[in-house]
């Protein structure tokens, strides 16, 4: 399937879910580049289980957060971001990404669309409890007990996940 025969009225929503040094964020920019080269738009969204600083100290925004803003915006003719002080549910930063084909979302394991899970070792197989897997890649020392029902990957076979990745789209 290319980009143009793609044309929903919302994203598809697909969440890369795994525990720490799982491979989430390379197979989220994997995964990116392959769907920005078929012309697909592409958004990208990141649960961090810690706090983050997004904004360079000394910047007007980081002035803005720094005064006490609950939310700060900058627009410039490439770029928006937002900054919000407090967390956001992946809901409401969906709500931003409604003009692309595609999201990919890093994290929010409770959420309820379709999940790549991502198993590193036999103690990662709770994952697979999550709701709505719709594939797994499996790191080679992991060789967990998988659903039947839920297609498995080798974590370095990208094309054949990718492509997987496609008929859900």
């Amino acid at each position: 399937m290319h980009a143009e025969s793609l044309r929903r009225s919302t994203p598809f929503v697909l969440q890369i879910v795994g525990y720490k040094n799982s491979g989430k964020t390379t197979m989220v920019t994997l995964l990116t580049k392959l769907l920005k080269q078929a012309g697909y738009t592409v958004g990208t969204a990141k649960h961090d289980a810690h706090d983050f600083t997004m904004d360079t100290p000394g910047t007007d925004t980081w002035r803005h957060q720094e005064a006490g803003a609950d939310i700060t915006a900058i627009s410039s003719s490439a770029r928006t971001a937002i900054i919000s002080a407090r967390a956001e549910p992946l809901s409401a930063l969906l709500t931003h990404m409604q003009h692309v084909d595609i999201v990919l979302v890093e994290g929010f394991k409770q959420e309820h669309y379709p999940k790549l899970i991502l198993l590193r070792s036999p103690e990662d197989e709770s994952l697979l409890t999550l709701t709505n897997p719709i594939m797994t890649a499996v790191w080679p020392q992991a060789n967990p007990r998988l659903l039947p029902h839920v297609p498995h990957f080798d974590i370095n076979d990208i094309p054949a996940i990718y492509n997987h990745l496609l008929t859900h789209l």
